[in-house]
């Protein structure tokens, strides 16, 4: 079994609660679930996240994409000392979603002292893949 990466434990609860009134809450996303070394959150594929031609906005799949690796990032620091922010994020976008939810999946594959790097998988509810991302994180010194 692989070793928890979380600096303390893992709250879905508080998550959602604290991105309610943020983005997050706008496009219906939530934390669904977590392991030791993953996060997932999925959102709702509505008039919220569509573009104009009925399907998913790529724009809502990297919103996606970056608040499940933002979010697990500042799972695994000490945020009394530092505090991580998206820095650059790349995304390939799959397949067309009309309807339902599309689910993500955030695993780091760099956990640094001075930045990240995450990978997100996004699925439909046909398990089908819907986009792919990178996300690189700054860890920023905390100087309050």
């Amino acid at each position: 079994m692989t070793e928890p990466i979380w600096f303390s434990g893992v709250d879905l609860d508080a998550l959602n609660a604290r991105h309610a009134a943020d983005i997050n809450g706008h496009l219906g996303i939530e934390m669904i679930g977590y392991g030791p070394d993953w996060l997932e959150g999925w959102m709702p594929v509505d008039a919220r996240t569509r573009q104009p031609m009925g399907i998913l906005h790529g724009g809502a799949s990297v919103v996606l994409a970056e608040t499940l690796a933002s979010a697990a990032a500042n799972l695994c620091v000490d945020r009394e000392k530092v505090y991580c922010v998206g820095q650059e994020v790349n995304a390939n976008h799959l397949r067309a979603v009309t309807g339902g939810h599309v689910t993500g999946l955030a695993r780091p594959f760099h956990l640094g002292r001075t930045s990240q790097v995450w990978g997100i998988e996004s699925r439909d509810d046909q398990g089908r893949p819907v986009c792919i991302a990178r996300l690189t994180i700054a860890v920023v010194p905390r100087r309050d």
